[in-house]
């Protein structure tokens, strides 16, 4: 019998549609984890670790050699100084992350500005807080962010603003007058802001990422959530940290200790090892790798006559099928599954406030072996388009 606050949310979209993939015996580019492994040098530190005996709890806030490379890894790339034993916290995942910050740093009617359409995890997160969401909605194709409907979502119980750039599922990378418009917001509301930045070295077309923490004002009101698994391509390792003010990563702390104590001990000394070795250049082929992987997705949905949205960010991609169809993104996507042999996810699940926004698009995950692109390709422009 599930708790009132947790039962509007049902089973994760990401669960049912991937079982739902496996049932069809579909290509799964719904969930977005690659079908390719990470660096074997850095499994290999995790095998190295545990051989040492490094198997046991590790410091709450985090192993010491994982929260150094972290400080030392956005003192390197963003020019952020943090303190390794104050200012950063080592969670199991970003998404734990989030939860313990909304846990540990919101009281009961707060409200929270969020990005509309969302990760999935936020308004449950946010529901368990007892803390609402009040959403800005980014429209297709572009996604920009409306400074007035910024403006207006920060009401008086307004207390952070939960941002999520490189954004999920849009791709859209926020630009510096976006970033600035948010710092100013929080700065004259006295918002504390709570970044969701996991996706950070995926952008592309020479876009970099800009973290809200380097903006005038903001280092001291930002907490900033990364991991791993993305960057890595070992997203079930699910070791993430958050690097802010003493403050709001003692508010996570909190809340983390309760929830999880710690992330697998081994698991983080594999991801100190990596983020030591994790140069401009290695980044720079990351995104490079990628882009190839977006432009194949990207230019074979077109050619099966969806109207893509090319991502900036992210390895997902946004497509509108309403040229081909009138039914809405639940009923096109189970036809696809069962007629294609090929998974996506209904968008309208992240559009909790506005879901008609949602209901003629489809997103697509690119975070998979180009034989495997090409594989789903073939089979989405295989006799015509799917109308």
């Amino acid at each position: 019998m599930t708790a009132q606050r947790l039962a509007p949310f049902g089973t994760s979209v990401f669960s049912a549609i991937t079982a739902l993939a496996e049932r069809h015996g579909a290509i799964n580019l719904a969930q977005g984890f690659p079908d390719f492994d990470g660096p074997a040098a850095v499994i290999e530190a995790a095998a190295a670790a545990m051989r040492a005996g490094q198997n046991q709890y590790a410091r709450s806030m985090g192993l010491p050699a994982l929260v150094r490379a972290i400080a030392a890894f956005y003192e390197r790339h963003y020019g952020l100084d943090f303190d390794p034993l104050a200012e950063v916290a080592v969670t199991c995942g970003a998404t734990e992350g989030i939860a313990a910050a909304l846990l540990g740093l919101l009281d009961p009617g707060d409200e929270v500005i969020v990005l509309e359409p969302t990760y999935d995890s936020y308004a449950a997160c946010l529901a368990m807080a007892g803390a609402r969401p009040r959403y800005v909605t980014l429209r297709f194709p572009d996604f920009a962010l409306d400074p007035a409907a910024l403006r207006a979502a920060a009401g008086p119980r307004c207390r952070a603003v939960l941002l999520n750039s490189p954004h999920n599922p849009t791709g859209k990378v926020l630009d510096d007058a976006e970033l600035a418009l948010i710092a100013e917001l929080c700065q004259e509301r006295d918002l504390i802001a709570i970044t969701d930045e996991v996706y950070e070295h995926l952008t592309y077309d020479g876009r970099r990422h800009r973290p809200l923490a380097s903006l005038p004002g903001m280092r001291q009101r930002t907490l900033t959530l990364s991991s791993a698994g993305k960057t890595l391509a070992l997203t079930g390792w699910k070791v993430g940290w958050a690097v802010g003010p003493p403050p709001l990563v003692q508010g996570l702390q909190a809340a983390h200790q309760f929830l999880t104590f710690c992330a697998a001990t081994p698991l983080q000394a594999a991801v100190a090892f990596a983020l030591d070795g994790l140069d401009g250049a290695a980044l720079d082929q990351l995104r490079a790798d990628y882009q190839v992987r977006r432009d194949c997705l990207c230019d074979g949905l077109e050619r099966a006559g969806l109207r893509v949205a090319r991502p900036q960010g992210t390895y997902f991609v946004l497509a509108d099928f309403s040229g081909l169809s009138h039914e809405d993104d639940q009923s096109y996507v189970a036809r696809l599954m069962a007629e294609r042999g090929v998974a996506a996810i209904p968008p309208s699940v992240f559009y909790p406030e506005h879901p008609d926004e949602g209901r003629r698009l489809l997103r697509f995950a690119f975070c998979k072996r180009m034989a495997t692109l090409e594989q789903a390709i073939d089979r989405l422009s295989g006799s015509g388009a799917m109308s």
